[in-house]
Order: C-alpha cells, then structure tokens, then sequence
C-alpha cells in the first residue's frame, strides 16, 4: 500500500470516529439568525427604553418601572425561542443534508451537557428576577450561556468553546458595570453571534 493510500484511510478513519462521537451538523446560519434577532430585540427595547428614559443604561429609574422590565424580559424570551427554533430546524436541515441522522446518542449527549448550565442559569435569573436585581439578570444571561457552549462544545465543534469564552467575558465585565448591562448583552448575543455563524457557514457548512 502506497503512502498515499495509508495517509487517505487513516484520514478516512479518523472522519469516521470523528461523526461517531461529535454532532457536526450545526448550522452556522442558525448562529447568525440568532444575533439578528438579538439586534432586533436589543433595537425594539431600546426604542421603549430611549421613549421613557433617553437612555439604554441600567438605572434604578427604569428597573424600578416593572413594566419597562417585564417587557424587556418579554423581548428577551421571544428571542431565546426564536433562536431555539432557527438553531433546531436549521440543523435538522443540514444533518439530513448530509445524509446524517440529528437524533443519535451523541445529538442527546450535546442538549443535556447544555441543558444543565441553561437550566441552572434559568433559576437563578428567575430568583434575580425576584429579588428585583435587574441589572444582573443581563450578566447572568451571557455567563450560564457561555458555560452552557463550553460544556457543549465536547460533542460538536471545537469553534464553540471559543464562542463561550468570549460570552463569559462579556458577562463578567457586565457584572462589573452593570449600568451598561444590556450593551454587554447585545454585543454577546448580537454581534457576536453573527461574526461566529458566519465563520461557521463559510468554514464547515458551505
């Protein structure tokens, strides 16, 4: 067997346990549709923020106005819904179209290693939300979502750990000013969700 030939089956090989352990059908249009939606949303909030307060800051002026926040929380689940929805069919999408079945162990294995950090992160943005702490609900929001990629990120692409690591350092500078919270969080599931679904399209889904 030629070196050719040994260098081709083991590139074969290793392809082959590659799919067997890692869901490589996510869509990397479905990160990009996620962050135009966040642009959407971080755009409609602001217009009802900006008519009452002139301002997207966090402050005790508006956070204390539960129905300004209440509808940005509104916003802000429409959203991660739409999101989950692009992400799921989208991947659908691409998995049949690489002959590939999306239900598998290794598919169950990627939603339960993130359904962990995101159902935690839930409850405790729930409490937050209790406790009127308004504006660390944005920070809590960007880091349990990228702890969420990063323990998702062992079944799938390694690209999306990268994309967790930035989403936690931009939940942790939220923290520390809170009163440009919502910037934070339209960088985090905004822009940068559109700049990682572009890299993704062009280098794995094309």
């Amino acid at each position: 067997m030629e070196e050719k030939d040994i260098h081709s089956e083991l590139a074969s090989i290793r392809s082959l346990m590659e799919r067997s352990s890692k869901f490589l059908s996510l869509s990397g249009l479905s990160g990009v549709m996620a962050g135009i939606y966040a642009l959407i949303g971080a755009f409609i909030g602001y217009k009802i923020v900006n008519e009452k307060y002139g301002s997207l800051v966090i402050s005790d002026s508006y956070t204390d106005n539960s129905l300004v926040y209440h509808q940005l929380i509104l916003i802000a689940g429409l959203i991660l819904l739409l999101s989950i929805l692009s992400g799921l069919l989208l991947s659908i999408r691409q998995a049949k179209k690489k002959g590939e079945n999306y239900w598998n162990p290794v598919s169950r294995r990627l939603i339960s290693s993130m359904a962990i950090p995101l159902f935690s992160g839930g409850l405790f943005i729930i409490i937050l939300f209790l406790r009127l702490e308004y504006d660390l609900i944005p920070s809590a929001c960007l880091i349990f979502y990228g702890l969420s990629l990063i323990s998702a990120s062992q079944y799938t692409f390694s690209d999306v750990k990268w994309l967790g690591f930035c989403q936690i350092i931009l939940g942790l500078l939220a923290a520390l000013i809170p009163a440009s919270g919502l910037l934070f969080w339209v960088i985090g599931f905004g822009l940068l969700h559109i700049i990682y679904g572009t890299v993704m399209h062009f280098k794995y889904n094309r």
